[in-house]
């Protein structure tokens, strides 16, 4: 056996596995905080280690990273009711405020880049995973209690995959234009146009089983077809701004976990700008629809 076909076969498994875990993870309240608990540590992981091969960078990965997991679990402790006071927040900001002072007393060359990247790795992995407890626990019509709807989380990923699918497809049969050759020449606007066409066919096909269902009906048809282009967009985008972070740094992939598959940011890279522009879009709806 070849190792083009050694290597087809390993990425197989590694991708249906994942895709397993993920889905599995996501039917479970419980098991979709702990799953994303440990997506969110070990991508800040991953992100830390890969900043500190650069000249003067000098990450507190182990607090950085345990900074981000508590962040997350803070806003799943907030979301599923078992806490409302935000005093829950206070380690994390001593956290913070620790990594800051900390620089004081390193002697380093250039701190700044220190504190940048620390708070990068916040606002970049930590925040937009911690907003999946926002799209899967909302306040039941009691007002008091949390209920968990793994629709719109696991929806997200769905259509993410399904995007990443369907670009890959009608790119290599039709792609001729690049959508953006200085940071990824790979990719087309035949891909993209292909593969949201394919996520706002689903979306909508979700939107009329969701609907037929008074119990699961959360969005109309056109707000799901909505759901899916934002996806598309910000995923594509979540894709490109992965792609400038490597192409800046000198790499190929984020690291070598998913055999087949690079690193974790490679894998979530797209989502990590889906996820909080998919609460904004539905708060937008709620607000303005």
């Amino acid at each position: 056996m070849s190792d083009k076909m050694k290597n087809l076969i390993v990425r197989a498994i590694v991708g249906a596995l994942f895709v397993i875990i993920m889905v599995g993870g996501i039917m479970h309240p419980h098991t979709m905080v702990a799953l994303f608990a440990v997506i969110t540590g070990l991508t800040i992981w991953e992100f830390t280690g890969l900043v500190n091969q650069r000249e003067n960078i000098n990450v507190n990965r182990f607090i950085t990273t345990i900074a981000g997991v508590y962040f997350f679990l803070a806003v799943a402790a907030i979301r599923t009711g078992i806490t409302s006071n935000f005093v829950i927040f206070v380690p994390y900001l001593l956290s913070i405020v620790y990594l800051f002072i900390g620089e004081l007393y390193l002697k380093q060359e250039d701190p700044i880049n220190d504190w940048a990247y620390t708070m990068l790795s916040q606002l970049y992995i930590a925040l937009p995973f911690s907003m999946l407890n926002v799209l899967a626990f909302e306040q039941a019509a009691n007002g008091i209690t949390y209920q968990y709807n793994m629709q719109l989380p696991l929806c997200v990923f769905v259509f993410l995959w399904l995007n990443d699918t369907g670009a890959y497809c009608s790119g290599s049969l039709f792609g001729k234009h690049k959508l953006f050759p200085r940071i990824s020449p790979a990719k087309s606007w035949e891909g993209s146009v292909g593969g949201a066409i394919l996520v706002m066919i689903v979306a909508a096909i979700i939107g009329y089983f969701s609907n037929a269902n008074c119990q699961m009906s959360q969005l109309s048809i056109t707000g799901w077809v909505g759901l899916g282009f934002i996806v598309v967009v910000f995923g594509t985008w979540g894709d490109l701004v992965e792609s400038l972070f490597k192409r800046t740094l000198g790499i190929k992939d984020s690291g070598k976990i998913l055999p087949g598959h690079g690193g974790m940011l490679d894998r979530f890279d797209s989502s990590l700008m889906a996820i909080p522009a998919s609460v904004i879009y539905l708060y937008s709806l709620q607000m303005f629809g």
